[in-house]
């Protein structure tokens, strides 16, 4: 094997390229001004403003990097500075120190709402959202669904046991149509149970969603863990729709065979093997009036393999709805809401967010908050390549995943060149990405 010299050379060149797209759709918000407008005791005169710190950090996630000493390696760096407009980079304990601060006391609300009204805004401008049909009607779905985030073997605040049998925090997430944008999130303690504030969860997700889309009809769809009256009730006070997974509890397997057999339909799969789908109407508690119910009862005689079982296997899904189509159109939808699984392995591996890097609740709470916003900025980009030409993948059918945009993207090489006050990236000429990222900035510029 030839043998290589490394030197180092006086040109400046940078691995992430495709901050300038990330720096684009961060200065289109309004977000910078917004914080730099706030106050926040113990900074109340800073040397590096409160949007360079969060500018920063925002390039930091948006390269799947969360730690705070990560940005070290971009103090003297012109191109992350220049491609994010930063006055100064600040250091380590800076960053630390001020979103400790932002974090603490009266002043978390003015940064996250600020951030949360941003994210708004930014999909409002660019989020493609692709409705379902179910009969005659179109939805944007909306998911619900908490997520533990394992922080075991460490003494962070609100770190306490989780329903997954780990230490660690149980955050709420809610993600708006097929293509999965971040519509909110909010940390939560990990001994938290799921339905615990879900409620008031709802309502704010609401009033985001149809903010981003005034005249769309959602589908609010949530599992088991949030079987409430209080989620049926707030849905039909926003008069929105819902689709929501309903705890059996104490109900039997073989009653509801019987009333599948009895006034359901009857599908044979295979040998052994039937499906019945139906409908009918329950009271989800005593006194509340009956809501309808669409059900799927699998009774197998023969495994998959051909034994004859002596006791039939049943298996029992039933469903919360306030929809009137036909089960068989309904109940297909119900399965998509596990995408929501993909989306929260975005923020725990791809964005490296799963160990949260405060040592404080309230300011990984508020880091979630920008790490919100960095999801939907790294998921307009990969949106906005699915119809470009010059990309060298084959097409994704609705989204391109996070660690896509960040490895091919966000951190692609390219050389900075300053002269006569114009400035370019240039990059290889045998790397077909440069090209995409040329086509996102002009596009989000």
């Amino acid at each position: 094997m030839p043998r290589l010299i490394w030197e180092a050379g006086d040109e400046i060149l940078t691995g992430q390229g495709g901050l300038g797209v990330v720096g684009a759709l961060f200065a289109s918000l309004p977000l910078g001004d917004q914080l730099n407008a706030s106050v926040v005791p113990g900074a109340e005169h800073p040397n590096i403003s409160h949007r360079d710190v969060v500018a920063a950090y925002v390039g930091l996630l948006a390269q799947g990097q969360s730690d705070y000493d990560h940005i070290e390696a971009f103090r003297e760096d012109p191109f992350f500075q220049h491609a994010l407009d930063l006055s100064h980079v600040p250091s380590s304990p800076t960053l630390r120190q001020r979103l400790q601060l932002a974090a603490a006391g009266d002043s978390q609300a003015p940064w996250t709402t600020a951030i949360q009204d941003s994210s708004v805004v930014l999909l409002q401008q660019h989020a493609d959202l692709h409705p379902l049909t179910i009969g005659t009607h179109a939805y944007i779905p909306l998911d619900i669904d908490v997520s533990p985030f394992d922080n075991g073997k460490t003494k962070k605040e609100g770190v306490s046991r989780t329903y997954k049998g780990c230490d660690g925090f149980a955050p709420i997430f809610a993600y708006l149509g097929h293509e999965g944008y971040a519509l909110a999130a909010t940390l939560r303690e990990g001994k938290q149970h799921s339905q615990k504030e879900t409620p008031e969860f709802l309502q704010a997700c609401l009033d985001r969603a149809q903010r981003i889309r005034p005249n769309a009809r959602f589908l609010v769809r949530l599992d088991s863990g949030n079987d409430s009256t209080d989620n049926l009730d707030l849905c039909d006070e926003r008069g929105v729709d819902f689709l929501i997974k309903r705890n059996l509890r104490k109900e039997k397997p073989e009653d509801w065979l019987a009333r599948a057999k009895k006034d359901g339909t009857a599908v044979k799969a295979r040998e052994g093997k039937t499906i019945y789908q139906g409908a009918c109407k329950l009271p989800p508690r005593s006194g509340h009036d009956p809501v309808r119910v669409v059900y799927q009862v699998v009774e197998r005689t023969i495994t998959a393999q051909g034994q004859v079982l002596l006791i039939p296997e049943i298996d029992v899904a039933t469903y919360w709805v306030s929809l009137a189509d036909d089960p068989a159109d309904i109940l297909p939808w119900y399965p998509d809401h596990g995408t929501m699984e993909q989306y929260h392995s975005e923020y725990k591996t791809d964005m490296d967010l799963e160990r949260l890097p405060s040592e404080k609740f309230a300011t990984n709470a508020l880091i979630l908050q920008m790490a919100m916003l960095v999801f939907n900025i790294l998921r307009i980009m990969g949106q906005a390549t699915l119809h470009d030409a010059a990309v060298p993948l084959r097409a994704a059918r609705q989204r391109r995943r996070l660690r896509t945009v960040i490895q091919n993207l966000v951190t692609c090489a390219a050389k900075f060149i300053s002269h006569a006050r114009q400035y370019r990236a240039r990059y290889a000429a045998h790397n077909p990405w440069g090209v995409v990222i040329g086509h996102l900035y002009a596009r989000f510029t």
